[in-house]
């Protein structure tokens, strides 16, 4: 049983077309192409993040520590956020729910999280 016939049998009176109808249309935030475009964006911010924070901490010790949190942050939100749009969706691609946007937020949030992980190691390091 899909979740989508399991909430509408669970809502009775007139919530339960509504419901149905926005989980059918699937995604996260409104449109499923915007929602997947954002947490991309978080993604892709946790990639640069992750960047910068992963040469700050080759300088020496306690460098870019503050950057590999925000990196390994907005790299686990874009990974969470990117695998629930894709459990919500239903369709295919070129569908507009968004499914390449979220396929592109798991791999930005996991190599965001990998580089921010990296440098946080790095920065703990004493010389």
């Amino acid at each position: 049983m899909s979740i989508r016939h399991l909430l509408a049998t669970t809502v009775v009176g007139g919530f339960a077309p509504a419901a149905h109808t926005s989980l059918a249309t699937g995604g996260i935030g409104g449109s499923g192409r915007a929602g997947a475009t954002v947490i991309a964006a978080v993604g892709l911010a946790g990639v640069v993040v992750g960047g910068l924070a992963l040469t700050r901490s080759r300088r020496g010790t306690g460098e870019g520590r503050v950057q590999a949190l925000g990196a390994v942050a907005a790299g686990l939100v874009s990974l969470v956020l990117s695998v629930w749009h894709l459990a919500l969706t239903t369709e295919g691609f070129g569908t507009g729910q968004g499914r390449a946007g979220a396929i592109a937020g798991v791999a930005f949030g996991l190599i965001g999280a990998v580089l921010g992980g990296l440098a946080l190691a790095r920065s703990r390091r004493t010389v």
